[in-house]
Order: structure tokens, then sequence, then C-alpha cells
């Protein structure tokens, strides 16, 4: 097996990673390697790959199970061999460019916020890795937040109010706030929200996270707009500059980062220029200790359901 060397990125957060190609089968070796790689680093960044569909796959199944995610939600014709495979872009089934008014557009907006792909669900996501095939000549940057250093970096008055605390992650949340309502009952219905909590130590390192996103809508045992504004300042502070990695994309990269340590965010880029990444997730197979206790279904706070579904 070749050696996985690391290039720190940002003190303490996010490497470049070589050493490894991977369009070759991963053995148990390197995947133990690059799995203590994310958990020390949290991001990983692999330039010059070179890897169709099947190799990206191979690659995401030597990391754990897969995940598909948000995709369930709208079951549209996938250009994609894998259903596992996430279509980031904003290129139709007949490979041509989408209208602004398109649902892509919308999901590659929502993607604009910053948040942990499929906290709305249980098991979340672990590993997510994207790989970039066309990317515009300017804009649509992907920028990572690195929540362990978030969570050591807590005043005290913060870290007070999380302790013991659990959100409530909703999966439409994000989309309900850029007026994405069109979902109907069943689809509503398809993701229950769930509960995790703000802080939390992380399996792999053993370092506390403040885990925190655009899809937790409120706070369990906190009113609702106490609650939110909790969310907000907690965003707030773990998305400063400080703990903040900004990936400059070529052609070839895969970027891969741990949900379950991290928040990330798409930046903006002219829809009218081509942007095509392919994103393959793993599931959380060992859930921080912390989230083995949530508190009763009668105690979760829910926001008011939304007024506008789709008949």
């Amino acid at each position: 097996m070749s050696l996985l060397t690391l290039r720190e990125l940002h003190p303490g957060f996010a490497a470049e990673a070589s050493g490894i190609d991977l369009s070759e089968p991963l053995d148990a070796d390197g995947a133990r390697a690059i799995e203590a790689a994310m958990d020390r680093h949290g991001v990983l960044v692999f330039r010059g790959q070179q890897l169709d569909q099947d190799q990206q796959m191979r690659f995401a199944e030597a990391m754990g199970p897969l995940d598909v995610g948000f995709g369930r939600f709208r079951k549209t014709h996938h250009r994609f061999k894998h259903e596992a495979l996430a279509d980031m872009s904003n290129v139709g089934p007949d490979g041509e460019l989408v209208s602004r008014d398109h649902p892509k557009i919308v999901g590659n907006i929502a993607n604009q916020l910053w948040h942990s792909d499929s906290s709305f669900q249980r098991p979340r996501a672990k590993y997510s890795m994207l790989y970039s095939v066309v990317v515009p000549n300017e804009g649509g940057q992907t920028e990572f937040a690195d929540l362990r250093a978030a969570h050591d970096a807590l005043p005290p008055e913060l870290l007070e109010q999380v302790q013991g605390r659990f959100a409530e992650h909703f999966a439409l949340h994000s989309r309900f706030l850029l007026g994405d309502t069109n979902y109907n009952e069943a689809q509503r219905a398809l993701m229950p929200p769930v509960c995790w909590p703000l802080s939390q130590t992380h399996p792999g390192s053993g370092r506390k996270v403040l885990y925190v996103g655009i899809h937790a809508q409120s706070v369990v045992g906190m009113t609702l707009p106490e609650g939110r504004m909790l969310i907000m300042d907690l965003l707030e502070h773990a998305t400063q500059r400080a703990f903040v990695y900004r990936h400059e994309w070529r052609v070839g990269d895969l970027v891969m980062w741990d949900n379950t340590a991290t928040v990330h965010r798409g930046r903006r880029y002219d829809f009218s220029r081509r942007r095509e990444l392919r994103r393959s997730t793993t599931l959380e197979t060992v859930e921080p200790v912390e989230a083995r206790d949530p508190p009763p279904a009668a105690d979760v706070r829910r926001a008011p359901a939304e007024t506008h579904a789709a008949s």
C-alpha cells in the first residue's frame, strides 16, 4: 500500500493528503490510515484524482455503509449510475444547465447555509466525499468550520448553556427558510425530526464537539424563540474565521470531511456557469455517548407546522 502523507492546510484543521490513488481498491490498512487522519484533521483534500462513478463508490464503500440522505425526498430522474451518488450540480438529466427556478438551484442555494450532511436523520452522515468534475472560473468554493475548535473556545456562559441540552434537527427546516415549501405530507413525514446533543464527544478523537447547523430548528426545554437565538449565537461562534478552512476547487479534487465534527457551506457562483460535483456519503456507526440518552419525545418543542404545503 502507498504511504499516506499529510500537509496541514489550516492550524490544527484540514490537511492535503497524498500518496494514495483513490482509483485503486483501498485495503483495510489504507482505510484505517485515512480514518486516523480524519479523526485528527476533520477534512482531507486529495488532489489530482481521476475517478469514474464506480471508483468513487468503491472508495466510499471502503469507508463505511452508504447514506442516501436528502435524495429520498424528491424522486426525480437520476443521471448517475448509483442512487447513493448525489448530484451536486446545476445540470439536469439531459446534461444541460437548469433554469434558475429549477429545484436543483434551490438545493444549490440551500447548500450555501452552514450545515452538516444528514444531521436530520439517525443514523446521521459520517464521511462525505465530494469529487469535482467541472468547476466555474470563479466562485463556488466550499468552506469548512471546525466544531471541535469551536467547542474548545466556547465562552463560559455559552458552555454552561449547551451542557446537557439537545437540539432538534429537521430535514426541511433550511428549505422552509428559503421558501421551498412544495412538499406533501408524505414527504414531510418521511424523515421526522431527531435530537442531537449540542455538546458531544467525538468518538474517534475523544474531543468535544459543538454540534450546530442550519438543520437545527429548536432546543429541547427552551421556548422556540430562545432556542433559535441560542442556535444562531452558537453557529455564529462556530463559523468565525479562526475555525474555517476555505477550499478552492480544481478539477480532480476529492474532498472528504467528517460531518460529526464539522459544518460546511458552498459559496456563491454564477448559475449560468457549469459546476459539476459528485458526492458519496457514509453513515455513522458509533454515536457519541451523550446521544444515547435523548430527551423524551413529549419534551421536544417543535417548530410550528408550515402552512403552505402542496396538495
